[in-house]
């Protein structure tokens, strides 16, 4: 976990030289070196999504050219290569997390179908009218409404926790929201609109003091915080692989290897079976059960891909980086006249929220695009944070270990030349 401040003077210098290379791993991403109207690219919309090392795209590109064939059950050459590439990028996950082993990773399409999973597969068909689902208000849209879905499919009632105006969980009004009635307790490692890392090791330890599961969506997390599921206890555990320098279209659900075996299948097809008559089928084994059809079997090999290069740099190092170029970020921006931050937690990562005194967020972007520099703006899938803060949108500046504290000086710049256009 991050915290971030008033920089300490020499603190950016000492994270720097801890051996950490940034002009080296900016080499690895080919599209850094493209040219935004004329202009070098500073991308700086990470939370939405992450570029990819040559790796990733040669290894995807590799599988097309050399491997490409449907995995599992065949027997000929190429179906035995593509299937030991996705059954190996599954292990690299499961050592990725720490899980205890691989049929505890499930490939899905996003962390909103691995939300979506749980909810139905899971929780559904526990819930009566009255019980109850804890989620906070800096929840992602997709951690949001699944639960409010299942809600209503069940009779049970959506519980939420608020937050200060720092963006911080109150850890106080969650313990006392957890009742006689608590079910289950979804909620945000880190917050892709804030940038909070919340305290997850209490939230699973306060749940389980009252035996309820808990899932944590980690598409922020996965890709900038070591992640240890066995050290969290948590009950499931979700990421996006194209926020974590993958490709799109894949996905990861972690669970508990009990409970994954406990769960009715969330969809029908191949692949889930193990036979099928028209008087009765039988399931396959977890993580199979819950895999129906040809999945995308590019997309898990290139995230395999993309979990060795991050295990290769160290998600200790890639943190302490991003922790010192979001002190260096944090106050440049901050000084920046007529700047409020939207998101002061002091535990955070790289995620910058921030309005303009009279400017809409759109507009800040538009501007901004004008100098090559893609951040996001909106309400970035998050709108009781917006209402919570009483704005209807941010401009959001997300960092990823390929930044430098070069492009942070030329978003500052360019927030100048906002000012000064609409000042």
């Amino acid at each position: 976990m991050t915290t971030v401040g008033p920089p300490i003077p020499g603190q950016i210098r000492q994270a720097s030289s801890t051996g950490f290379d940034v002009e080296k791993v900016r080499e690895d991403f080919p599209i850094l070196k493209e040219k935004v109207h004329g202009k070098p690219l500073v991308y700086l919309d990470n939370a939405a999504t992450s570029q990819k090392p040559q790796v990733v795209i040669d290894t995807v590109t590799q599988y097309y050219l050399a491997e490409n064939a449907n995995i599992h059950r065949g027997i000929h050459y190429l179906s035995e290569r593509a299937t030991d590439a996705y059954e190996g990028a599954r292990a690299a996950v499961a050592r990725f997390l720490n899980a205890a082993e691989p049929r505890e990773i499930v490939f899905v399409r996003s962390t909103t179908e691995a939300v979506n999973l749980v909810a139905q597969s899971y929780a559904r068909p526990r819930l009566q009218p009255g019980d109850e689902v804890v989620i906070s208000t800096m929840e992602h849209h997709s951690n949001i409404v699944p639960w409010q879905i299942v809600c209503e499919q069940t009779g049970a009632v959506l519980r939420v926790v608020p937050i200060n105006d720092a963006g911080e969980l109150v850890l106080e009004e969650y313990e006392r929201l957890l009742g006689p009635r608590t079910r289950f307790v979804a909620m945000v490692h880190v917050s892709n609109a804030l940038g909070t890392v919340t305290p997850v090791k209490r939230i699973v330890e306060l749940a389980h003091s009252r035996r309820v599961p808990v899932l944590l969506d980690g598409a922020q997390a996965a890709p900038r915080l070591p992640v240890d599921v066995r050290a969290l206890d948590c009950d499931f555990y979700a990421f996006s692989g194209h926020k974590a320098f993958g490709p799109t279209g894949i996905g990861v659900l972690y669970g508990k290897a009990p409970l994954l075996e406990a769960m009715p299948p969330y969809q029908g097809g191949g692949d889930m079976i193990l036979s099928v008559t028209f008087e009765k089928t039988l399931y396959n084994v977890v993580p199979f059960k819950f895999e129906a059809g040809t999945p995308h079997i590019a997309g898990g090999i290139g995230l395999g891909a993309a979990i060795e290069y991050l295990t290769g740099i160290g998600l200790e190092q890639i943190a302490a980086y991003e922790h010192a170029l979001l002190a260096y970020a944090t106050d440049r921006v901050a000084a920046v006249p007529g700047v409020r931050l939207i998101g002061t937690a002091k535990e955070k990562v790289g995620v910058l929220s921030f309005v303009l005194n009279g400017v809409h967020a759109h507009d800040i972007g538009t501007v901004l695009d004008q100098e090559g520099i893609a951040i996001r703006t909106g309400h970035h899938c998050a709108m009781p944070v917006m209402r919570r803060f009483g704005v209807p949108a941010t401009a959001r500046a997300s960092l990823a270990f390929y930044n430098t504290r070069a492009e942070i000086d030329t978003l500052v710049g360019a927030m100048h030349k906002v000012v000064e256009m609409f000042g």
